[in-house]
């Protein structure tokens, strides 16, 4: 499994409902401006520590509510910025947003993430040592960026139908168990079908 470490915008559930396709990303120039910039913490962040973190990969592919993440997948380290949300916040962004996911990176490095908490003392640490108040959200609203979709399997066990967000079906095909909080039984797959719907966290 990867580690996630994201920063996410607040906002207001009627906002929500007003989310339109019509806000363009950041272009070309400002995401090197971006990649410039954590490249920039990282570099301060090795000076102040005395550590050596290399460089790695920045992407603009984060979609949703949330502004940024510091991802481990398949052992790879990366930074995931959403590039939506830079654009409607795009200055916020680059004083909160940036530094934030790189300082989850320096504190994987430093302590690992094991028994860590994302926002914890050490997290917190490394915020004020590159000169930034340990926000772990920021306030402002996000409305017109495009929503990720969630897909739901329908599944059923002795008492009621379930719908299984694709992550548990996708364990479940792995052979992982589901059982109902109500009954105990085992949830069961029914037939092929799935359901989409906006991702809620």
């Amino acid at each position: 499994m990867g580690v996630l470490y994201a920063i996410r915008p607040q906002f207001h559930p009627f906002l929500m409902s007003q989310f339109t396709h019509q806000i363009q990303p950041i272009g070309k120039e400002q995401q090197t401006e971006v990649i410039k910039l954590a490249e920039h913490f990282i570099c301060q962040a090795e000076k102040l520590f005395q550590i050596s973190l290399e460089k790695i990969p920045v992407t603009f592919d984060l979609k949703g509510r949330a502004a940024g993440m510091f991802r481990i997948k398949k052992g790879e380290k990366q930074l995931r910025f959403n590039p939506w949300i830079f654009s409607l916040h795009y200055d916020a962004n680059l004083y909160d947003t940036v530094p934030h996911e790189v300082a989850h990176y320096v504190v994987n490095v430093l302590f690992g993430s094991s028994g860590i908490k994302p926002h914890g003392p050490e997290w917190q640490n490394v915020m004020i040592a590159l000169g930034r108040e340990p926000k772990t959200t920021c306030d402002f609203p996000i409305d017109g960026v495009p929503t990720r979709q969630m897909r739901h399997f329908a599944y059923q066990c002795y008492c009621q139908d379930h719908k299984v967000s694709s992550i548990r079906h996708n364990r479940i095909q792995r052979g992982q168990t589901y059982y109902c909080r109500r009954c105990r039984s085992q949830l069961k797959a029914i037939a092929r079908s799935s359901i989409s719907a906006p991702l809620k966290k």
